[in-house]
């Protein structure tokens, strides 16, 4: 990597922790020279990025200073700390990179981004793809992945198809992924919840399902459960596979945030796969924005073609300018450098969010029970004690500016729902998780009083 690109990564960290506070003074070119190692030129070439970025800004003869981005008037309204939103920051979206690489996109393949493009995606992003896949242990041939608009559209195409097995039940997991249990009920499909808790999901009741439920195919969430924040074994994984292949069911797996995974030896359940059984859907949404509307899917030659058919009746193609856009931006470099920076940038609030809760939970008296994951992430939950009213707590908490969401949509109706809250911290600074936390557990106890 480039010095100067280098420092400039370093110096937009500083910025985005707080490091370096919105409208304040950056330290000299001499002193940054000086503390960074760096020739004068380097660090101007690396201050020049940043303002290129909106992120600074030049007052001539008297230095850099870091762009002021919110227009909130201090003490006019209460700071909101947002345990809810799951979205990533819109502060952390790479505005300028991507502008970039659409105009780019525009010169290089000019009227071919205007019109229809093929149903299995634009062919140059394929092979991008698999390479990309490649690294997160997803081996794929060429022909096996196909570009949908998002993994929602991914999902709906899946629920509507026949499968080879002939079974027409969906099984997911409880809670699940809210979008996906509005898209099955809404269509009125047959499905079915398994619970699934902090130590995973019970491998007799799964096998019990897969020999009698008529199961279709399993859609699951391996890593960074949504909205668990829990994880699969290598043995769970494992054996979810060898289920599916002794029963003659599907697995779906949504590896939505693969790009954030911080442990190198997790696998996906693809890796495990001998008998072309799971079905690997990846999503940008959380990596780069949710607005790109471009999802990854692997699937087995048995049904290939069948999904592509039936992609093709509710979406021509997906859109071939963000195709485009996003095979620049990842062959350019500007993926992975972007990746590593909200890597650091997540890891660091989600280690603190574990240290809060465990610092927490060592003196809980029993209100609250918090699992700690190997590798913690930015969101996890909390399960409560059975006395204490998840309504009652998510309205008391907005009194006190702190937001929560109710688990409601994550489960079908007339399963169970656990008395669990869950946190995220997308939109939570690293500074405020700390207050934040103890905030919660203190409305905690005294609603347990």
């Amino acid at each position: 990597m480039l010095k100067y690109i280098h420092l400039t990564d370093e110096l937009e960290a500083g910025i985005r922790s707080g490091t370096f506070q919105q409208g304040s003074r950056l330290p000299s070119i001499h002193t940054l020279s000086k503390r960074y190692g760096y020739s004068k030129s380097t660090v101007l070439a690396a201050l020049n990025e940043l303002v290129r970025r909106h992120m600074i800004y030049s007052v001539p003869r008297s230095g850099y200073y870091v762009v002021q981005r919110s227009s909130r008037v201090e003490g006019k309204e209460p700071i909101m700390i947002d345990f809810a939103t799951s979205a990533p920051d819109p502060g952390l979206f790479p505005y300028l990179d991507f502008q970039h690489c659409i105009n780019k996109a525009i010169d290089m393949y000019k009227n071919d981004l205007f019109i229809y493009g093929t149903p299995q995606g634009l062919p140059s992003l394929i092979k991008v793809m698999q390479r990309q896949l490649a690294d997160s242990q997803v081996f794929a041939q060429e022909r096996n992945i196909v570009i949908t608009s998002g993994v929602q559209l991914a999902l709906a195409v899946l629920a509507l198809l026949p499968f080879p097995n002939g079974k027409k039940t969906i099984l997911i997991e409880q809670p699940g992924y809210h979008l996906f249990i509005d898209h099955l009920l809404t269509h009125g499909l047959p499905v079915q919840g398994i619970y699934r808790t902090a130590q995973g999901i019970d491998m007799n009741r799964l096998e019990e399902l897969f020999k009698t439920g008529d199961i279709k195919f399993f859609y699951t969430i391996p890593r960074m459960h949504s909205p668990l924040g829990v994880s699969y074994t290598p043995q769970q994984k494992k054996a979810i596979v060898e289920l599916a292949h002794k029963y003659n069911v599907y697995v779906v797996e949504d590896d939505y945030m693969a790009d954030l995974e911080q442990d190198s030896k997790s696998d996906p359940l693809f890796a495990y796969d001998t008998d072309s059984r799971v079905i690997y859907l990846k999503s940008f949404s959380k990596i780069i924005f949710p607005g790109l509307r471009i999802g990854i899917v692997v699937l087995p030659d048995s049904i290939r073609e069948t999904f592509i058919r039936y992609k093709r009746s509710l979406d021509i193609d997906s859109s071939m300018l963000s195709q485009g856009a996003l095979e620049i931006y990842i062959q350019s470099g500007m993926f992975v450098r972007h990746k590593e920076q909200l890597n650091n940038l997540y890891f660091s609030r989600a280690k603190q969010l574990d240290a809060a809760l465990k610092r927490e939970s060592a003196h809980s008296d029993g209100i609250f029970t918090y699992y700690p994951p190997k590798h913690p992430g930015i969101h996890t939950h909390l399960v409560l004690d059975e006395h204490l009213s998840v309504p009652q707590i998510i309205k008391q908490s907005k009194k006190h500016s702190i937001i929560l969401e109710p688990m409601d949509k994550h489960y079908l109706p007339g399963n169970l729902q656990r008395n669990i809250i869950k946190l995220n911290v997308s939109h939570v600074s690293v500074e405020r998780i700390d207050s934040g936390i103890a905030q919660l557990i203190e409305l905690l106890r005294k609603e347990k009083a």
